[in-house]
């Protein structure tokens, strides 16, 4: 038995009707670029995540991107983040010309570390960017309490955890701006690329949905440097449809990594979930020091893993000229440790069993 480490097929049969139904609307109406649909879907994740704005665009790297843009990030500025994670976080400071300042991270959830962040701030520090790793939000209040002292806009980089909460809160509704991503590995995810930006700012909101239509105010009129970042109508049509499952998928993960976590506690050591926040489980990853060797004994038995992230960002070469030379034992030590199991909400109790199974008799040989 082969076990997907991601199953996407099972959900789309389980919405194979509503996704058609979805996709020929769009087909009859023929508005493939902002069609009904986007707004629809704004809505609906602006009801969802209670953020007053919600501005869809054409994936997560350009969520972060514009919401960059709209502060007014310039050549020089600094803006701080964490070194563990997909290098869009990073990749998006940098083509502004700005310069990313890694704060290690959390030995446990793997999230930026919020008490090093105040230590890492200048007079260049223009936000703070935490991302949300591994389905679990950071630590949003001591963050924003942080940026609110230095009046900082903080962004959070929610591309893992749509659908979790702080505090009873949600995720991508946390600070000035939440940035969401709808790769179809996402929580929530289309077929293809897809985004959207969130802000409880009316300003915000106004040059965000400017920037991502090159800069527009009406047509024609540029009033600002833009970008073609808009998601287009089938995407958000799709995502509309995986919408009416979502709470039940939320649950599903949960429970799904609950079971997890009582499976495997005694084999290895898991990734720390805090109890004031919940985890939509994006990825679930665990701390082995014999990965490699572990990755091939799954392998071999039909179980699919992954390693989120095998490099920190000021490692790599691409950037690590571009940064700041403060170390980052803790995200250093943990790249090297970190494998995540075939996570879905459709992943049945007797796949977890075998995974769960397998993994503890490798660790024994």
């Amino acid at each position: 038995m082969t076990i997907p480490f991601i199953d996407l097929k099972t959900q789309y049969r389980a919405l194979e009707t509503q996704i058609q139904a979805r996709i020929n609307r769009v087909f009859e109406h023929g508005q493939y670029i902002m069609g009904p649909e986007v707004r629809e879907l704004e809505q609906k994740l602006e009801e969802f995540t209670a953020a007053k704005h919600c501005i869809t665009v054409a994936s997560g790297t350009e969520a972060l991107l514009i919401s960059l843009m709209a502060l007014n990030i310039q050549p020089g500025d600094e803006i701080i983040t964490t070194p563990f994670t997909f290098v869009a976080t990073a990749e998006v400071i940098v083509l502004l010309g700005a310069i990313p300042v890694f704060v290690d991270i959390e030995a446990d959830t793997c999230n930026i570390n919020a008490s090093l962040i105040e230590a890492r701030i200048t007079a260049k520090t223009k936000a703070i960017m935490p991302v949300s790793l591994y389905g679990q939000p950071a630590d949003m209040d001591e963050i924003n309490l942080i940026a609110e002292k230095y009046q900082l806009p903080v962004i959070e980089d929610a591309a893992q955890s749509f659908g979790a909460t702080y505090k009873g809160r949600k995720s991508g509704n946390l600070s000035t701006i939440g940035c969401t991503s709808f790769f179809p590995s996402k929580p929530l995810g289309c077929y293809g690329d897809g985004g959207a930006i969130f802000t409880n700012d009316d300003a915000l909101a106004q040059a965000m949905r400017e920037i991502r239509v090159h800069g527009q105010s009406k047509r024609y009129v540029h009033t600002r440097i833009g970008v073609g970042g808009r998601m287009d109508t089938l995407q958000c049509a799709i995502v509309l449809a995986k919408l009416e499952r979502f709470d039940w998928e939320i649950e599903q993960r949960q429970l799904i990594g609950q079971r997890y976590n009582a499976l495997l506690s005694d084999k290895v050591r898991l990734v720390t979930q805090r109890p004031d926040r919940t985890s939509v489980y994006a990825q679930y990853t665990v701390f082995t020091d014999a990965r490699e060797q572990l990755q091939a004994t799954l392998n071999e038995q039909g179980i699919p893993t992954a390693v989120h992230y095998p490099i920190p960002l000021n490692e790599q070469p691409a950037y690590k000229n571009l940064c700041s030379q403060e170390p980052t034992p803790v995200a250093n030590k943990v790249a090297q440790q970190v494998m995540s199991l075939p996570m879905s909400p459709d992943l049945d109790g007797n796949a977890q069993n075998t995974i769960a199974e397998a993994l503890s008799k490798a660790l024994t040989v």
